[in-house]
């Protein structure tokens, strides 16, 4: 077994040639402050109906309490940045937004495939246990990475870089092995308001702060049954995600490039009218691999019908009728909701 210094020096280097962008460690008890944060921040209600994150929030608050365990968090980066401006498309109505980090492979596979080397090299180097976590455990990964040094929590409560941007996933390491701790990063964003001012529904109370509820990729991704009518107007064409507040960052200037091809857009700019028809196995056959399709095809079919009402088109108020009456409500009802927006409904009832 290397001793701590230089094992950590050789698990950065592997974790770098298997595709990972940065790499830091942190202790688990780091971030003592995130449970009381998250405590407020559901105590507001502003989780909306992610139920989940309530019934972990012990576990979610702490990674000492997921995992007593544990004595090092390896934290890691992983870039998918887009290769093209992703706010292009919102000025296409006919077509649907997905979000850049669902338009390729699904990033749970990708990720975790080569975590889980790097995880079974630092056993077999240097012993212990392991437990390795992509955004699918009750693990506050980005207070986290800030204690782990990777960047900082901006004021759209998304971690950004100065030497990645915006867009990169996280993923995380948890060991029985003690291993030497990064210096933490602090902000970086100065008087700089982009993400906040460019949010389409306000979703930010105040900087560092987010109301889920009003976030459209919650909507359009948790949020099950109607959005609220205030809410869908203001949704534009985004069916799948929301990428204004990463966009307009200026750290993205120091973005790099994704080296997994995997990320390479398989899902662009979609037409709302293909979208829309498409029935369950249609749905999942068109979205096999792809993030999209964990929501199900009721709630994508939902958003798409918002986009259709929002759009402006009224060559989509055929689109929106043939699915008045579909067995989902919600879905049913953005489709009453689209002709209403539209123009039709009176016309197609006359």
């Amino acid at each position: 077994m290397k001793d701590a210094g230089a094992l950590k020096v050789a698990l950065v280097a592997r974790a770098m040639d298997e595709g990972f962008s940065k790499v830091g460690i942190c202790a688990p008890d780091a971030v003592p402050e995130a449970a009381v944060r998250l405590a407020a921040w559901l105590a507001e209600g502003r989780h909306g109906q992610m139920g989940w994150m309530e019934s972990r929030a012990e576990w979610r608050g702490s990674a000492a309490v997921l995992w007593p365990e544990a004595r090092s968090v390896v934290m890691l980066a992983e870039v998918y940045t887009p290769q093209a401006d992703p706010l292009e498309v919102l000025s296409q109505p006919e077509r649907g937004a997905v979000s850049v980090y669902a338009q390729g492979k699904d990033y749970h596979d990708l990720v975790k495939r080569r975590l889980k080397r790097v995880g079974r090299w630092l056993i077999d180097q240097g012993g212990g246990k392991i437990k390795v976590f992509v955004d699918t455990a009750p693990v506050m990964e980005k207070p986290l990475a800030q204690a782990a040094g990777l960047g900082w929590q901006g004021k759209h409560t998304n971690l950004l870089a100065r030497d990645l941007g915006s867009w990169f996933f996280l993923a995380a390491i948890f060991t029985t092995i003690e291993l030497p701790r990064d210096v933490a990063e602090v902000t970086h964003c100065g008087s700089c308001t982009a993400c906040l001012d460019i949010c389409p529904t306000d979703a930010f109370p105040a900087p560092y702060h987010l109301d889920a509820r009003r976030c459209i990729s919650y909507l359009t991704i948790e949020h099950k049954g109607p959005v609220d009518e205030e809410l869908r107007r203001l949704m534009g064409n985004r069916i799948y995600g929301c990428d204004d507040c990463l966009a307009v960052c200026p750290w993205n200037k120091f973005a790099v490039a994704a080296q997994d091809l995997g990320y390479q857009p398989r899902v662009g700019a979609l037409e709302l009218a293909e979208l829309a028809a498409l029935d369950d196995a249609a749905f999942r056959a068109r979205f096999a691999g792809s993030p999209v399709k964990r929501i199900g095809r009721d709630r994508f079919v939902r958003n798409v019908l918002y986009a259709i009402g929002n759009s402006g088109m009224l060559a989509l108020v055929p689109v929106a009728a043939s699915v008045l009456d579909d067995p989902d409500p919600a879905v049913a009802d953005a489709a009453a909701w689209a002709l209403s927006q539209l123009g039709g409904g009176l016309r197609l009832k006359g």
